[in-house]
């Protein structure tokens, strides 16, 4: 069995694996954790020795099938218990991330299967990212952001990549969940500041940034 600490590491190394990262170096790794770097190559070592993962320093790190398998379980808990808090217990989009954090590392060999049942067998979790299924499995992935959308384009909101609580309370703020309705008006040249319509007749000016966190779909 795997440590709290061990599980964490799996499942940075999982998400920075998703995001498409040709090579994943300790560096990296140390980035996504917040952890000091000569911690990290330890952990390295000792989740190689324990066949998790394989790790050249030419070819950075790689998930072995165990590795992987066990990422996947992890993440597929978490985003279930999202789905649990929001949708059954009435806490936030920006307050479940934290509480799942924990949720996560509980050890129950069918959990997560009585949880999916009990959900519906949802496909997506409060921020839009797909739930694995037992198989590990996952219905597709959002990827165009509102900042990459022609001028005069509507679309709705499918997915944040940005699931800080500060982030997303700013996006509650603005009455902008999954499943709203978004029209970008203009992109202004001058500091790339985008004009946006929220529903029918809301409008605000965001930025750049703001636009590559949001994922959305025509």
């Amino acid at each position: 069995m795997q440590t709290l600490s061990e599980e964490n590491y799996l499942k940075a190394i999982y998400h920075l694996d998703k995001q498409g990262l040709k090579k994943i170096t300790p560096t990296a790794i140390s980035d996504a954790l917040n952890n000091n770097p000569a911690s990290v190559v330890d952990m390295i070592k000792k989740l190689a020795d324990k066949k998790f993962l394989l790790y050249e320093k030419s070819k950075g790190v790689k998930l072995t099938e165990t590795g992987r398998d066990i990422a996947v379980q992890i993440v597929r808990k978490h985003r279930l218990w999202e789905v649990l808090l929001a949708e059954k217990l009435g806490y936030g989009w920006d307050e479940v991330h934290e509480i799942a954090e924990q949720l996560e590392h509980v050890q129950n060999a069918d959990l997560a299967d009585r949880l999916d049942k009990f959900l519906g067998f949802p496909q997506y979790d409060p921020h839009g990212d797909p739930i694995p299924k037992s198989n590990g499995e996952t219905a597709s992935s959002f990827r165009t952001i509102l900042a990459d959308m022609a001028e005069g384009k509507s679309c709705q909101v499918v997915a944040v990549k940005d699931t800080s609580s500060s982030f997303l309370q700013y996006l509650k703020k603005l009455d902008i969940g999954i499943g709203s309705r978004v029209a970008l008006i203009e992109k202004i040249p001058y500091d790339n500041s985008i004009v946006i319509r929220i529903g029918k007749d809301k409008t605000a000016t965001v930025s750049r940034i703001f636009a590559e966190n949001l994922l959305v779909q025509e």
